[in-house]
């Protein structure tokens, strides 16, 4: 019998269980402590430096890193592994403009028109405004859309798996330099109708492109680690 090949080390390995679908050996190679140690410390020092940032530069980014960051959130885990998400993404300026102006139009409702005290004090030391100018700055729109349906069937935890892939995505925008805002104008609908996604509901707008020399982010102080990570038990 053809047995498939471990893809991590080349060795020919069976499949042990019996399985009614396919299925493939999994052995990734198990690091020395330190050595796994070590890359998650690298990894933490990488991430924590990464910031939403609001002032861009317009200079170009290529193609590649949107499809680089994409092919980076396509390996995140989903629900069934239906992958529930599609990227749109436009460097079209006159669609850009477009979406700014829709935009806007839904934050104008939100900062001015929409009482919501508490919501509008949790964003004050951001200093946020309706106005959103970085959708015009930045070289590249990309929406991730959420798929409640593939082929007419429902997909399951739907949400959870997208802000998976976007959490993922923006990681690897932030590996190769470049920077993003996760922008959520409530409603989201205008993306659907503009970006041509029909039946897919608009997750996130991220205005992507570097950052601007100026560019200033505010003074925030990350979650501690003893108010994000609980042992229950004690450690192992």
């Amino acid at each position: 019998m053809n047995w498939p090949k471990d893809s991590f080390n080349g060795i020919v390995r069976k499949v042990t269980r019996p399985h009614t679908h396919p299925f493939l050996p999994y052995t990734p190679p198990r690091l020395p402590i330190e050595e796994g140690l070590d890359r998650g410390r690298a990894l933490h020092r990488l991430l924590d430096a990464r910031r939403s940032v609001r002032w861009f530069s317009p200079d170009p980014v290529p193609a590649e890193a949107i499809e680089l960051a994409v092919r980076a959130a396509n390996t995140a885990p989903s629900g069934a592994h239906q992958q529930p998400w599609r990227f749109a993404a436009t460097g079209d300026e006159v669609l850009k403009r477009r979406i700014r102006a829709a935009a806007e139009e839904e934050e104008r409702r939100f900062y001015h028109e929409r009482e919501l005290p508490d919501w509008h004090a949790a964003l004050a030391h951001l200093e946020t405004n309706a106005d959103k100018e970085f959708l015009e700055v930045a070289p590249w729109l990309v929406v991730a859309f959420a798929q409640k349906q593939q082929n007419g069937k429902k997909t399951y935890y739907t949400n959870e798996s997208v802000g998976i892939a976007c959490g993922f995505f923006i990681a690897a925008l932030h590996s190769m330099g470049l920077a993003t805002l996760t922008h959520t104008p409530n409603p989201m609908t205008f993306l659907t109708e503009l970006l041509g996604r029909d039946g897919e509901r608009p997750y996130i707008l991220f205005p992507i492109g570097y950052p601007a020399d100026d560019c200033e982010v505010p003074d925030l102080r990350r979650k501690p680690l003893d108010e994000a990570l609980t042992f229950t038990g004690g450690l192992a």
